[in-house]
């Protein structure tokens, strides 16, 4: 391979693992915030202040940049992922984990990434190498070690799993959407409207954002924004840089790193000491990651020999 073309390849590759690994570390950080804002806002209320915030910050960006609304054949993808993804699937969350534990809540979402490969493969034609299968999987494993060493005391009601499995379709169901939208808009024009859609889904729940904001303690209000500003505008933004460059499935998998990035920040963070069953949960989601976005060994080319050049009449003796 001529190394001038596998130059710009392999830097487009790079930046779209440092756009993933940006995204997964404020997705992680995200959790810590939410504890404390969803302790003064209602599920609905939070998500909509955090897509305002976002929405807002994202609008900025536009401005300066000069960028437009996106052409007309990228509306679909973005009002479907915006609608799903960015509205439906943060009030499902917030208010599943109001009636679940920790552990559970993290259990039934991370079926999110396998919802991912299964639809990418139907409808987007997602390849679905052995690698990627068996990364997964491993990741899963981990994911389900971290939520039952999560698991207290408190209950589980049949209410709050619905929620977050109806949290995790809803998140699956806005990757798969944004993707196709990707190829026809630009990463900035289709977070920014994507997260415009999902401000006008909440809209109903202004009356009580309003009323929890005049109530509630200026750290759980500026938690809200910085949820808003980081992990939706910049990590959203990150994700579908990173999106457009690679398969739905392989980027469904790399969010397996968020709950061993969780584990570690509240250990750091809140003083949340894990044990070990915890600690092989994050490093079992960590090596499914690396194994799910490896890539296999190129077999080496079979070395050509050439035929032996037929004896001209002038040639023999």
């Amino acid at each position: 391979m001529n190394a001038s073309l596998f130059r710009p390849a392999r830097r487009t590759e790079l930046l779209a693992a440092g756009a993933a690994t940006v995204t997964v570390v404020l997705w992680a950080s995200a959790f810590v915030s939410i504890r404390s804002a969803g302790a003064a806002y209602s599920p609905g209320a939070l998500a909509l202040g955090r897509l305002l915030a976002g929405a807002l910050t994202l609008g900025v960006i536009c401005l300066v940049r000069r960028e437009g609304a996106p052409p007309r054949s990228a509306w679909r993808g973005i009002v479907i992922s915006g609608a799903l993804w960015f509205g439906f699937y943060m009030v499902a969350l917030n208010w599943g984990e109001q009636q679940v534990d920790a552990g559970t809540a993290a259990l039934v979402v991370n079926i999110g990434p396998i919802l991912i490969a299964l639809l990418g493969a139907r409808l987007l034609g997602d390849a679905m190498p052995p690698r990627l299968l068996a990364g997964m999987a491993v990741s899963f494993a981990g994911a389900v070690a971290v939520g039952l060493s999560m698991s207290g005391d408190g209950g589980s009601s049949v209410l709050g799993v619905v929620l977050c499995l109806m949290a995790a379709v809803g998140y699956a169901g806005g990757v798969v959407a944004q993707k196709p939208a990707l190829g026809r808009a630009s990463v900035l024009q289709v977070t920014t409207f994507g997260c415009l859609v999902g401000a006008v889904c909440c809209l109903p729940f202004a009356g009580q954002l309003v009323s929890e904001a005049a109530e509630a303690p200026a750290s759980a209000t500026l938690n809200m924004v910085y949820l808003g500003v980081f992990p939706t505008a910049l990590a959203f933004t990150t994700w579908a840089y990173a999106l457009a460059r690679t398969t739905a499935s392989r980027m469904g998998a790399t969010t397996y790193a968020v709950p061993a990035l969780v584990v570690l920040m509240s250990w750091l963070a809140l003083g949340e000491v894990p044990g070990l069953l915890t600690l092989a949960g994050g490093a079992l989601c960590l090596a499914g990651v690396a194994v799910s976005r490896s890539r296999a060994p190129k077999a080496a080319a079979p070395k050509t020999v050439p035929e032996p050049r037929p004896e001209k009449a002038s040639d023999s003796v």
